[in-house]
Parts: structure tokens; sequence; C-alpha cells
């Protein structure tokens, strides 16, 4: 059981200034659980970004994910995409 308090002090979202690189790993984050958490519509969702960003290899990435995933997550993802490239 996790016992310990978790210091957001320093934490700060993500802004749209970012490159692909901060993006994709992201995505890698959340498509291994690095952090202890594997959430594959996250992941999909940071690809998708770094894609845009010029991330070739997120391509392939974000394919592989969505062979894992229902059609109703993937759209889940692209709409939550729009929705971070609209808010930034």
């Amino acid at each position: 059981m996790f016992q310990m308090a978790i210091d957001q002090t320093g934490a700060c979202p993500v802004e749209a200034s970012v490159n692909g690189d901060v993006l994709f790993d992201l995505g890698l984050m959340f498509s291994t659980g690095r952090d202890g958490i594997v959430d594959l519509i996250a992941a999909h969702k940071w690809f998708n970004l770094a894609a845009l960003k010029g991330r070739v290899d997120a391509i392939r990435l974000r394919r592989e994910l969505a062979e894992q995933m229902s059609a109703e997550d993937i759209a889940l993802a692209q709409r939550e995409a729009r929705a971070w490239m609209t808010a930034h």
C-alpha cells in the first residue's frame, strides 16, 4: 500500500509550446505505466499530439495502442487530443 505523500508544488501543466519529445515521453509514461498507472486513452492522446509535433515514431506506437483499444476509447482519445489543441 502506498503510504507516502506526493509533492505536487513543482508540477505544471503541459504547455502548447512543448516539443514533440515531451509529448512523446508522456505517451510512453502512460502506455508503460512507468509511474504506476497504465492509461491507454491518455497514451494515445499524447502520441497523437507528439506525431503532430513531428515525432514520426509516435505514429507507430499510437497504431499499436489502437489495436488494444475499443473504438469508443480511440474516439475519446482523439477528442481529448483535439480539446488539448483547442485549449492551447
